[in-house]
């Protein structure tokens, strides 16, 4: 067989071994999701996902770093603005992880429950994070704010996720209606733009 073959094999195994642990998660909880659920779910041999990654953590890792790849597309898309003063930045990257949230929640709610029961993958977790929480504080550090630009970016991310996490999961308060992405979106962004002191539209 060609080295050009098993390398796309290889690859489609691999995708497939993701894409399996994530309707796993999602079905079971990342908790209580067992390799052999994993590979029962893509169809492959439980010996299989050994080829591609060590452990559970290390596929949650791999998928860490498929977000975060996706992230720097985003952050490379037109209507991407740098300045904070400025309410339609604020509401930009506001739209982009309530989309992301809303499309990788169950990867989301796995890295959380496994940096809560593991502290070394909780580390590892908050090192791959660091450069997208720096990329919020090199936005923020162009205003007056009430912090540490990285204190501030942490206060403007942790926000962000806690809030998609409760309204997205159906766990917000009782409207009596749903909370559509718009009102979310817009809510969150004004919120945001003026605890940080951007300028009032």
């Amino acid at each position: 067989m060609a080295v050009g073959v098993r390398k796309r094999q290889a690859a489609e195994t691999e995708a497939e071994l993701k894409a399996a642990a994530v309707r796993a998660f999602a079905r079971l909880g990342y908790l209580n999701t067992k390799i052999t659920d994993i590979t029962a779910e893509a169809g492959r041999a439980a010996g299989s996902f050994y080829t591609h990654f060590t452990n559970k953590e290390a596929l949650l890792e791999a998928l860490l770093t498929d977000l975060l790849a996706e992230g720097d597309v985003s952050a490379a898309a037109p209507g991407h603005s740098d300045d904070f003063r400025d309410r339609d930045a604020v509401r930009w990257h506001v739209a982009a992880y309530w989309g992301f949230y809303r499309r990788h929640r169950t990867i989301v709610v796995a890295l959380q429950q496994a940096a809560t029961v593991d502290e070394s993958f909780a580390r590892r977790s908050q090192e791959l994070l660091e450069p997208d929480l720096g990329h919020i504080a090199d936005h923020l550090a162009k205003l007056e704010l009430p912090g540490e630009p990285l204190v501030v970016a942490s206060m403007f991310t942790g926000l962000l996720s806690t809030f998609a996490d409760l309204w997205l999961s159906g766990r917000g308060p009782d409207l009596g209606r749903e909370l559509s992405d718009e009102e979310a979106i817009e809510t969150l962004t004004s919120f945001l733009h003026a605890g940080i002191g951007g300028r009032q539209p």
